[in-house]
């Protein structure tokens, strides 16, 4: 028996952001949510394929509640306008830190802002959103932030997150993961700190591709070259839909806390389990330096409670 699609709680009442939900893992968390009653603000960089997300939404769910908003998380003036829009609306019951760039650019970039392009769509832009969201998030909310099995795969250069003494496309990738899950262990420990009623849990998909999952007109469209190839890691992958069920059980499931780490129960696929982190994840001393640099290259303090 198949354990796909787990059960999801009735959302009914709830209101959830999910960020980078117009393709991949956050189209198909932001549907279910949808699907479960949950009233959820799809983000992304595109209008257009946003309104392509929601329409198919839509098509299969006529009745979710769900609606949009242009961020670009490499930004940080996207980030500010987009929090400004949420902060002018009711309060959230949950965020799923979900937006990234998975295929690198092979050349250092920077962002608008100056800061390494991976680094800053993978992280500074969640690290900018959430600070400002954080006094906006319900009794009870949850954080989950995406983290990755490539965090398992490199070593990470807390002295050099900007890649500025040695770039290559797969360094900037895993570290930008790796600083995802410092900084959503490191945030869960300062809410604990603050007796704050909200809970960041670190989630990772999985080895989950596009050649697996489903066809979804404007959302998934892998070629046949792709879906042939894909089908050959088929022992070892599964598709976007089925990662996307960590991230709803972390941010959904009962028993669910905060500092918890979930993943693929057989590590690359399969149903959510409680997975160890590595050290280097939930070292406190190198969360620290990661915060300390967030707040200098971002340009504001992110300050959880007092």
């Amino acid at each position: 028996m198949s354990w796909y699609p787990i059960a999801l709680p009735p959302q009914a009442g709830r209101r959830v952001l999910v960020t980078g939900a117009n393709s991949g893992l956050g189209f198909f968390t932001a549907a279910r949510l949808a699907g479960a009653g949950a009233h959820v603000m799809l983000s992304g960089r595109s209008p257009e394929r946003l309104d392509a997300a929601v329409a198919a939404i839509r098509d299969a769910r006529p009745a979710a509640s769900v609606e949009t908003l242009v961020i670009d998380q490499s930004s940080l003036e996207s980030v500010a306008a987009g929090a400004e829009r949420l902060l002018a609306g009711p309060r959230l019951d949950g965020v799923v830190a979900n937006a990234g760039m998975v295929h690198t650019p092979k050349e250092r970039l920077e962002s608008v802002d100056g800061n390494e392009l991976v680094l800053a769509t993978n992280v500074l832009g969640h690290f900018a959103l959430l600070g400002r969201l954080l006094p906006h998030l319900a009794p009870d909310a949850r954080i989950v932030v995406l983290g990755s099995l490539s965090s398992r795969l490199s070593t990470f250069r807390v002295d050099d997150l900007q890649l500025e003494r040695g770039y290559d496309s797969w360094r900037a990738y895993a570290q930008s993961k790796i600083a995802t899950q410092v900084f959503g262990f490191e945030l869960d420990r300062r809410l604990r700190a603050a007796a704050l009623p909200v809970a960041s849990v670190v989630a990772h998909p999985g080895y989950s591709i596009s050649g697996r999952t489903p066809f979804v007109p404007g959302v998934n469209e892998p070629s046949r070259g792709s879906r042939f190839a894909d089908a050959l890691q088929a022992a070892m992958a599964q598709g976007k839909h089925r990662g996307a069920e960590v991230a709803l059980h972390a941010l959904t499931a009962a028993g669910v806390e905060g500092g918890q780490y979930w993943g693929p129960r057989y590590l690359t696929r399969g149903e959510p389990a409680l997975q160890a982190p590595t050290r280097v994840s939930t070292d406190p001393q190198i969360a620290s330096r990661f915060w300390t640099f967030a707040e200098g290259v971002t340009g504001r303090a992110f300050t959880v409670g007092g």
